[in-house]
């Protein structure tokens, strides 16, 4: 579908199959024709959450490595250990003046990763 026909602001006003009269040809993955239809290719910002999600992942996994007798945290390379604790220090001070949502619940021991070193 990569025939277009603009409007009068030159803008994309519709795709079409098949070109006609006043149509314009643009290739499939065109930048205008993904914008026209709300799509976006992922940019360094959108790469860059998805590295801190997958970094918040890999930490909570290795918690868990500790937190069930696995790993223990002298088992990683001194460097490893530091940034883990940079991390962990970062998180619970921002932590501390965020939104606790489900502290005051039943489940809290649960949900809270500050409680997470009580759970076996």
């Amino acid at each position: 579908m990569p025939y277009i026909r603009r409007g009068p602001d030159g803008q994309i006003e519709s795709l079409h199959r098949r070109g006609e009269q006043g149509m314009e040809f643009l290739p499939d993955g065109h930048a205008e024709i993904a914008a026209f239809l709300g799509l976006s290719a992922p940019g360094p910002s959108q790469f860059s959450r998805l590295d801190a999600d997958f970094v918040r992942v890999i930490e909570d996994v290795i918690d868990t490595l500790i937190v069930k007798n696995i790993l223990n945290i002298t088992d990683l390379p001194g460097e490893a250990q530091a940034k883990l604790f940079a991390r962990k220090s970062f998180r619970e001070r921002v932590g501390k003046n965020s939104l606790r949502l489900f502290s005051d619940s039943e489940f809290s021991a649960v949900i809270d990763d500050t409680n997470f070193g009580g759970l076996k």
